[in-house]
């Protein structure tokens, strides 16, 4: 029996050493946790940027493009300036009555308003 206890405390010994010998490798592990989750965060933000250039870079190209082809004049110029005009076709769809309209942008407009004040308040 007393072999057994004997090599029983050897082990607890070699553990405590071992313990001893790892946990500055463990404080790293942590850092380097660390270190992982604010360059993900890091990450998220330069996509979240890029993301935002291209929808910029998109309009700048839209706006271009439409300037572009107002300077062309792609409208018969020899009919405009002579007075004549061209009929637009007429849709075979009714539009929807202006009350309907005005109704749902007034509601939306609501809807925006108490969002925007629950915000506000949220942050207070």
């Amino acid at each position: 029996m007393g072999d057994v206890g004997k090599h029983v405390e050897q082990q607890a010994e070699a553990v405590r050493d071992s313990a001893k010998t790892i946990e500055p490798f463990a404080d790293a592990q942590v850092d380097s946790a660390d270190r992982r989750t604010e360059l993900a965060a890091d990450r998220t933000v330069l996509a979240a940027e890029r993301t935002y250039a291209a929808w910029v870079r998109t309009g700048l190209a839209a706006l271009a493009s439409g300037v572009g082809a107002h300077l062309a004049r792609p409208y018969p110029s020899g009919l405009v300036r002579h007075g004549h005009r061209l009929d637009a076709d007429r849709p075979d769809a009714r539009r929807l009555p202006s009350n309907v309209l005005v109704g749902l942008n007034g509601f939306l407009i609501m809807v925006d308003l108490f969002a925007l004040v629950g915000i506000w308040l949220a942050k207070m």
